[in-house]
């Protein structure tokens, strides 16, 4: 048995929505595949802007493992999500590996 820490999986997205009644078909449906994938939102709301583009909204969502969200992002409930929002919002998303 491997004593090995696998390290976090962090989405970072920032957002600024554009059509406030489109994009809440995308917050209808999303929550289901943060559920199925273990997601865990750290942070969420309005930000102070320090440098660069000022962002309506930031959002920092946890998971198990990079892998894990990978996986979220790419499944088909993520993606009929994406799909809802793909012109009500422009967005801006990566994911990054925690350290361990």
């Amino acid at each position: 048995m491997s004593d090995a820490i696998t390290p976090k999986g962090y989405w970072i997205a920032n957002v600024t929505v554009t059509d406030p009644d489109a994009y809440r078909g995308y917050q209808d449906i999303a929550p289901k595949a943060f559920a199925k994938y273990g997601a865990r939102f750290l942070a969420r709301g309005e930000a102070e802007t320090l440098e660069g583009h000022d962002w309506q909204r930031r959002v920092v969502i946890e998971f198990d493992s990079l892998q894990r969200a990978r996986d979220c992002y790419a499944s088909e409930e993520y993606q009929a999500a994406r799909a809802k929002r793909a012109d009500a919002c422009h967005a801006d998303i990566a994911l990054i590996e925690g350290l361990v």
